[in-house]
């Protein structure tokens, strides 16, 4: 897709397009990145794993949740940090972990302070987004999350872990994206179709 630049049109048509897919398209997509997401080195070495819910249409990580799991490997969710709300923590996650709406209404795992991590002790984050592009620049929702939490990344030319991974349908590939200071860029992206691997930060 091209743009020319308006990030809220945008967001606007490639939300649009995750809404109008079928139930049966969107499980054919999450089972597909499975299979493409378990064949990455970085996800085959990682320990703990960052994932997240799916909400607003966006493609399901739970197919891959569950290969993880069956390989023994420590699966997490973000959570809203109840101190400072524009940041995020990870929770572990087990089958029998309560769960609570956040203020948007999303589920996050109810656990103790005491078990939450930050991203940095993390080997791998999936992060979803709106649009992506060849450079691994990353379109969220808007609301800097991701961003402020991975913000001990900014400026860094490498770093061993966390592995930042983008997942998406293939159509949220856009021709490219403006950079903003506060961004760090993804690692990889993998889709429904293909892997992107993009340049190393």
């Amino acid at each position: 897709m091209s743009t020319d630049f308006d990030k809220p049109e945008l967001r606007r048509a490639l939300r649009a397009r995750r809404h109008a897919l079928s139930p049966q398209l969107r499980e054919r997509a999450a089972d597909a990145l499975a299979a493409n997401a378990t064949a990455l080195r970085v996800w085959q070495l990682a320990r703990r794993i960052g994932f997240y819910l799916s909400n607003d249409s966006e493609i399901d990580p739970m197919p891959l949740m569950a290969r993880a799991r069956s390989r023994g490997k420590c699966c997490y969710l973000p959570v809203l940090s109840r101190i400072n709300g524009d940041r995020l923590w990870f929770a572990p996650l087990q089958h029998d972990t309560p769960m609570r709406a956040n203020r948007f209404g999303i589920p996050e795992p109810c656990v103790s302070a005491r078990e939450l991590v930050r991203a940095a002790a993390l080997d791998l984050i999936l992060m979803p987004l709106v649009g992506f592009d060849a450079d691994g620049n990353r379109l969220g929702m808007g609301g800097g999350f991701y961003d402020r939490s991975l913000d001990f990344l900014r400026g860094r030319r490498f770093w061993r872990k966390p592995h930042l991974v983008g997942l998406a349908y293939d159509f949220q590939r856009v021709d490219a994206l403006p950079v903003n200071d506060w961004d760090v860029p993804l690692m990889s992206i993998v889709t429904d179709r293909h892997t992107y691997i993009t340049a190393q930060p």
